[in-house]
């Protein structure tokens, strides 16, 4: 299974796109991370960018984004309605596949020593990963937001930080933790008395008696008053008892919900819920969702491969293309060899290589990873020789330098996805010979969509090679994206062998 960890960081700027954008572009640079949404502000002068990707790369991508942040916003001159304590003022980590709450508060104890010692950024850490119960609560932390923080930090033992320094710095301090996931949702009332919004967060937060799940607080918002929420466990408190419970204390002021809006994202199984309810659909299926059957979700309930990247390569655009296919080829490979490990382990009959096919899996996981990264990797590498094409205003020496290093890593990216699928191709022999005997023809298809990863990613090489100035280099790529390619076809003849002679086919 894919390890997969979210990172819903609040930046104290919502209203300088420059800034956020800043941000979110450090977060977005990081191989591996895809940045899902950037919600910014401006009344609360704060944006939430929600990102995702594997454990170790969502930390350099969040270490990025903090280090950017403390470069760009200064909290002497910020003001907004939302609390706030630092430039980047709160970095939950979320667990979403293949990674345990346990392993994502290790990874806020990596991220905040490292932004401590490195930053020089006074860190907290908060909810499961917290060191003490008075800082499970970001609220309990933040008491006084950054101006009593700035006062008291150095001088209230209990202002004393996990990592780095005990002092006031212009970008404050940041707030690093982990917890499940959180829905922000916000209720806008027909009345500008921000009191009344008040009273009804009140009537609904469960530290002052409301819902368990709850936090809320009242707010002012383009002249208008909003119930400002975080919804921390939707399974347990859904989003339509929350809507009911804040109609119903509205209507006691004689006020009414206009509408309400989602910060970041929300999964879609809260609004499945909400629908169920409202509708009255008691007997209603997931599987009646039309895009839960466009993804392909099968008996399992796991989603095959999305339908958006297939349109996308069947677009008439340039990117994604047979570069891209080439690395998801080779990640489709590197998936059958860990499916086939993790058949094999476990099984009595299988017992004596569990070890060894232990091992397969986790190595082919790995590789299943990197290969997928590389899909966004080679299309950016396109888009990067298009564009230095496409330069204007610099001189022919310095455009001409530019083509050809663009030129070098569109070549450097699919080699590297041929050198991948030639590991793949390793796995998929060894698990091919000791493998679970009724998958070894998938170990079979893994094998001979490695050699098509390593073909496509070859043809790709040579093609980028073949622009080349510096002839040499480009004859050393040459050479070895045809040496990769002819030490996979000769594994893949020995794994399908090794897989036919098993199957008995």
């Amino acid at each position: 299974m894919r390890q997969l960890v979210e990172c819903v960081p609040n930046f104290s700027n919502g209203r300088d796109p420059h800034i956020y954008e800043s941000i979110a572009s450090a977060i977005d640079a990081v191989s591996g991370v895809s940045v899902l949404n950037v919600s910014a502000d401006a009344d609360h002068n704060r944006t939430v960018v929600t990102f995702v990707g594997p454990p170790a790369a969502v930390e350099e991508a969040a270490f990025r984004a903090i280090e950017m942040a403390a470069q760009l916003i200064n909290l002497d001159q910020h003001e907004g309605e939302h609390p706030r304590l630092g430039a980047t003022d709160v970095c939950p980590l979320i667990p979403v596949t293949g990674v345990t709450m346990t392993e994502c508060v290790a990874m806020a104890q990596r991220l905040g020593a490292r932004v401590g010692s490195e930053l020089g950024i006074a860190v907290y850490l908060y909810g499961e990963a917290a060191t003490r119960p008075e800082r499970e609560s970001l609220s309990a932390i933040r008491k006084g937001q950054y101006e009593l923080w700035k006062e008291e930090i150095g001088r209230n033992r209990e202002r004393t930080p996990d990592y780095g320094p005990a002092e006031a710095r212009p970008w404050g301090a940041t707030v690093i933790g982990a917890r499940p996931f959180l829905i922000a949702y916000n209720i806008f009332l027909n009345t500008d008395d921000v009191g009344k919004a008040e009273q009804v967060a009140r009537a609904v937060r469960y530290s002052s008696g409301g819902l368990r799940y709850v936090q809320a607080k009242g707010f002012l918002v383009e002249g208008q008053a909003q119930v400002s929420m975080n919804l921390t466990n939707f399974a347990k408190t859904p989003i339509y008892r929350v809507h009911e419970l804040v109609r119903r204390e509205a209507s006691r002021y004689g006020l009414q919900i206009t509408h309400a809006e989602l910060i970041g994202l929300t999964p879609q199984q809260a609004l499945i819920d909400t629908a169920r309810w409202y509708l009255q659909l008691d007997d209603m299926q997931d599987s009646q969702v039309l895009e839960n059957q466009l993804v392909g979700e099968g008996v399992t309930g796991q989603a095959l491969l999305p339908l958006a990247f297939l349109e996308a390569t069947a677009a008439p655009t340039a990117v994604p293309g047979g570069g891209s296919v080439a690395a998801l080829a080779g990640a489709l490979a590197a998936a059958l060899a860990e499916m086939v490990a993790g058949l094999t382990t476990g099984r009595k009959k299988y017992a004596d290589v569990a070890d060894k096919a232990g091992a397969i899996g986790e190595k082919a996981g790995a590789l299943r990873v990197t290969l997928t990264a590389a899909i966004s990797e080679d299309a950016a590498a396109f888009e990067a020789v298009m564009a230095a094409y496409r330069l204007q205003d610099v001189t022919p020496a310095a455009k001409s330098a530019a083509i050809e290093a663009a030129l070098l890593a569109a070549a450097e990216v699919p080699l590297r996805v041929a050198d991948l699928a030639r590991q793949t191709a390793e796995l998929a022999e060894e698990i091919a010979g000791i493998g679970n005997v009724n998958a070894v023809t998938d170990a079979a298809a893994a094998a001979y969509l490695a050699r098509a990863a390593a073909d496509a990613a070859g043809l790709n090489v040579r093609v980028n090679a073949a622009s080349l100035q510096d002839r040499d280099t480009a004859m050393l790529l040459r050479e070895r994206s045809e040496q990769v390619r002819a030490e996979v076809a000769e594994i893949v003849a020995r794994a399908t062998a090794a897989a036919a002679e098993r199957g008995g086919y």
